[in-house]
């Protein structure tokens, strides 16, 4: 995955009031994602929206739920799909293809948990 030059100074929402401290925060979004496709496909950019959105503190006022960033999650798809994991649904959204079910595979068979 390449990085866009945004990565550093981006905020991931309208919610937050920072940009995340953690360097790699854009690989462990990108398999989060491509690890919600592959155990719920038809997932698009607005499921995502709604999945890693958040509460909006409104100061004196109540606080609300917000969407997160939909540029970002956009972003990753498109990444995701240049590299054939995920593909378009005929039924809206994305996929899993089988070369990225493949590579998940792996990378899950390689983890170890320790008891």
């Amino acid at each position: 995955i390449e990085l866009p030059h945004w990565t550093d100074i981006v905020k991931t929402g309208t919610f937050k009031e920072l940009a995340p401290y953690d360097p790699d925060w854009y690989y462990i979004r990108a398999a989060s994602m491509a690890r919600k496709i592959y155990l719920r496909g038809g997932i698009g950019v607005g499921a995502f929206r709604r999945i890693y959105g958040g509460r909006k503190r409104n100061g004196s006022r109540p606080p609300h739920f917000c969407k997160s960033s939909g540029g970002i999650a956009r972003h990753i798809l498109q990444q995701l799909q240049t590299m054939n994991i995920v593909d378009f649904d005929a039924k809206g959204g994305r996929k899993i293809t089988s070369n990225g079910q493949r590579d998940l595979d792996q990378v899950a068979g390689r983890i170890v948990v320790t008891p």
